[in-house]
């Protein structure tokens, strides 16, 4: 499961394993657009359709000013790129997210991934309260936008493999909204930091009654601009 996230070798992932939708949350500057870009990369290098692409949803702002590395070994030029689509919305513009999947069930082919990243930051709070005149505006938002997620994948996934990635950003122990996400998303990835400048990153599978059980933790740091994976350790359940 983890791997999904590194430079693996040709058979090592296997995207027919995952659940449709998942969650990468972790504090800024730790690595997520990296290791979101690598799994796009993964998804495109390991499908064996050629025509088929990989959907990178982001802000360009946010892009440019902070973009991924590379795991080493990922050759710049390589042809995989052509089959990553990259899609800009504004920075503010949730709306922009849910027209795409509004429209989803609309294509001639899904694409076998879409990743959006900082979908959190896609929903500012002030305008999300005045467009639906609530104080909690932003959890509606973000709601309403999962729940057509949820369905365009749903749909795809009736004619093909189709995942979705979207990572988040949080300060604390867990994502802001996780009580949000855990209603459409089982799987869910966290990232914490250590005094040494690595990260680890954490699978988190949850139950439909909310408790979660871990397998498996990789040990990565963003350094020398690369993506390094330091190793992938078995954890406890308790853990």
């Amino acid at each position: 499961m983890l791997e999904r996230f590194f430079f693996t070798k040709q058979g090592d992932f296997h995207p027919q394993e995952s659940d449709p939708i998942t969650l990468l949350s972790g504090p800024p500057s730790s690595g997520k657009t990296s290791l979101l870009f690598q799994f796009a990369v993964n998804s495109a290098s390991q499908c064996s359709n050629v025509n088929s692409k990989v959907v990178f949803i982001c802000s360009r702002r946010r892009l440019e000013t902070k973009p991924p590395y590379l795991a080493q070994g990922i050759d710049p030029g390589c042809d995989i790129f052509k089959r990553i689509k990259m899609k800009y919305i504004n920075d503010d513009d949730d709306e922009g997210i849910k027209k795409y999947f509004a429209a989803f069930h609309l294509k001639d082919t899904f694409p076998v991934a879409v990743v959006v990243d900082d979908f959190g930051d896609f929903f500012y709070e002030r305008s999300c309260q005045e467009r639906y005149g609530n104080p909690r505006g932003r959890d509606l938002a973000m709601v309403r936008t999962l729940a057509l997620c949820h369905n365009a994948i749903i749909f795809a996934n009736k004619t093909g493999p189709c995942r979705l990635l979207l990572s988040d950003t949080h300060n604390g122990d867990s994502p802001r909204s996780l009580f949000i996400y855990k209603r459409w998303i089982r799987t869910i990835f966290t990232v914490k930091g250590d005094d040494s400048g690595s990260f680890f990153l954490k699978y988190n599978k949850y139950s439909e009654s909310g408790s979660s059980k871990g397998t498996k933790t990789a040990k990565y740091s963003v350094a020398f601009q690369y993506l390094l994976l330091e190793g992938i350790t078995e954890v406890d359940d308790e853990e």
